[in-house]
């Protein structure tokens, strides 16, 4: 009963218009004006910023033209190996030597390039179409290397000709010597089989390592050259490492996508 006649007399009082006005305190005036000056410089780097992206694929230094894998025409036994793994051989350059039952046939180069394995020793019994060596594609030592990226095939479409492309080499150093600069040639649209990418390379290993995950598509990146360095490339550091870098060494490339903003992110 006592809040029921405190509530009634409330009511029948007149209005209290000689009370001060309350306004709102300096404290929540100052957070109000940086919550709205945050969410305007927001809007505004949403709309005129940009954000860059990276994209990591795992990659091989090699040559344009790739590697071919020589098969034996003959079937039998290798009495002769005529070439070192290394080595420069002109096209039809004799390789291997095997005694058939018509006599000793010569296994020759089809290309001329660098010989990069042999598989075939002396001794071991060779059938027809066994592989016997891995011959890259190359016209001189001063043929210059590009790096091959494969790419997972959802992935490629955002790749851009002309992409800066930072590569870090495995035989060498990244926290002593940097890392190689490239930017991207050509962009493979179509994914490439297991079986295509060791034909490419001239080496099966490389053709599962690089298809594990699925069909990748290639990305071609060109070296920068400088005549600056011992190597003959454009490294991150000033003279990159005191040393020449082969060919067929993993390569790891960081590809710079397209710059985006950010409030692409939220449109349809």
């Amino acid at each position: 009963m006592q809040f029921r006649q405190q509530a009634l007399s409330k009511l029948q009082s007149p209005e209290q218009l000689d009370l001060p006005v309350r306004f709102a305190r300096p404290q929540g005036l100052l957070v109000l004006c940086v919550t709205v000056a945050v969410m305007g410089a927001a809007c505004f780097w949403a709309m005129t910023g940009s954000v860059a992206s990276t994209l990591d694929a795992p990659g091989i230094l090699t040559h344009s033209r790739g590697s071919y894998v020589l098969q034996s025409p003959v079937a039998g036994q290798v009495t002769e190996v005529l070439a070192d793994e290394g080595e420069t051989l002109p096209a039809d350059a004799p390789l291997l030597t095997v005694r058939t039952e018509q006599g000793d046939k010569v296994v020759r180069t089809i290309d001329p390039g660098r010989l990069t394995s042999v598989t075939a020793t002396i001794g071991a019994v060779v059938g027809t179409g066994a592989d016997v060596a891995s011959v890259e594609r190359i016209d001189g030592p001063d043929d210059p290397l590009v790096v091959l990226l494969y790419v997972s095939g959802g992935s490629a479409a955002s790749v851009p000709v002309g992409a800066r492309v930072d590569l870090k080499v495995q035989s060498v150093p990244a926290q002593q010597y940097g890392v190689l600069r490239g930017k991207v040639a050509a962009v493979g649209r179509t994914a490439q089989t297991q079986q295509q990418i060791t034909r490419f390379l001239g080496d099966a290993q490389l053709g599962a390592q690089f298809s594990r995950h699925g069909r990748p598509s290639a990305v071609l990146v060109r070296i920068e050259r400088s005549e600056a360095t011992e190597s003959g490339y454009r490294w991150s550091s000033a003279d990159g490492p005191p040393y020449a870098i082969g060919s067929m060494t993993p390569a790891d490339g960081s590809v710079r996508l397209a710059d985006q903003r950010p409030i692409d992110w939220l449109l349809p």
